[in-house]
């Protein structure tokens, strides 16, 4: 007789994620880091639609006062949310995000590398007893420390699981 439990089929999946009652507020979080590539820019232009010739068009960007081509804000944002997923904390304890803030403080070339800086900054109860509201600080730094975005995630977090 097999036991339907070493394979793996009795076993439930097991929630990662922290919940509201398990955040600290200035507790900080430093996310992997990722180089943005041209292949990435390329991609999300074709997803976007955004063929701005910044992003697209070498000779333009050479002659911009950026010097070169860049990534588009809104992807590297994009990137620093998968980077911030992939940390755990928000797996499964995660009922909304309810709105980003998002400061962009530099331009991100290719071949740049980013990581993401999360700080809670403040909690607050919900007018539902099963959830309440995480407000994160977010900083996305490239490869020599400097803030490229920064800005606010507000997100509705599960409460503690009996």
């Amino acid at each position: 007789m097999v036991n339907k439990k070493n394979r793996g089929e009795d076993m439930a999946y097991e929630i990662r994620g922290r919940t509201f009652d398990e955040f600290e507020i200035g507790e900080e979080f430093t996310t992997a880091s990722r180089t943005i590539t041209e292949s990435d820019v390329v991609t999300f232009a074709g997803l976007s639609g955004d063929f701005n010739p910044i992003h697209m068009d070498r000779e333009f960007a050479d002659n911009s006062p950026l010097k070169g081509r860049v990534a588009h804000g809104i992807l590297v944002a994009s990137i620093a949310t998968g980077l911030g997923n992939q940390l755990g904390i928000f797996e499964g304890t995660t009922i909304a995000v309810l709105s980003m803030t998002i400061n962009y403080k530099g331009a991100v070339k290719f071949g740049d590398t980013v990581h993401l800086l999360l700080k809670v900054t403040e909690k607050k109860e919900s007018s539902k007893p099963e959830r309440g509201i995480v407000i994160f600080e977010t900083i996305v730094q490239n490869q020599r420390d400097e803030t490229v975005i920064d800005g606010q995630w507000v997100v509705m977090m599960t409460r503690k699981r009996n």
